[in-house]
């Protein structure tokens, strides 16, 4: 399925690669880094920043956009979406920012065109809720938080 989405870059993101998939059957979009060419932002060990992406988008009517990590950096350096996945909601119109965490040991640098996430775009259903006395009850029950597991 193919789902039109509008994008401007902003004035910041001038030179910088759109939003692309990287492969044939790629599901997020990369996402890169709009920082300044002459000042990277380094991620200390442990510290987290939003992180520019000059762009803003319109999404249509019943989609979102969900920004993920790419495993790449989580799996090499520890750095990762810290509120993963993000969710853009349809009317929002504002510069697309991704937070980053380091969890790992070593400062990491951002440079300006480093691909830092990915976006996902998908559909959204909204869920009528029905206030109840008694839900179906369920083998599994009240069990939760690795009732499931050893």
């Amino acid at each position: 399925m193919t789902v039109r989405v509008e994008i401007k870059l902003l004035p910041h993101g001038e030179g910088l690669a759109l939003p692309a998939y990287q492969s044939a059957h790629a599901a997020g979009l990369d996402l890169v880094a709009a920082v300044a060419d002459d000042a990277p932002l380094v991620l200390q060990p442990g510290a987290h920043a939003l992180v520019p992406t000059a762009l803003t988008i319109a999404l249509p009517d019943g989609f979102e956009a969900q920004v993920r990590p790419r495993s790449g950096l989580a799996a090499k350096h520890g750095v990762t979406v810290l509120n993963a996945p993000g969710t853009i909601d349809a009317d929002y119109r504002g510069e697309i920012a991704v937070l980053l965490i380091n969890h790992g040991d070593k400062a990491f640098a951002i440079a300006r065109g480093e691909r830092i996430a990915q976006m996902v775009i998908a559909p959204v259903s909204h869920a009528e809720l029905v206030l109840v006395t008694t839900l179906l009850e369920t083998a599994r029950g009240h069990g939760g938080f690795g009732s499931t597991g050893r």
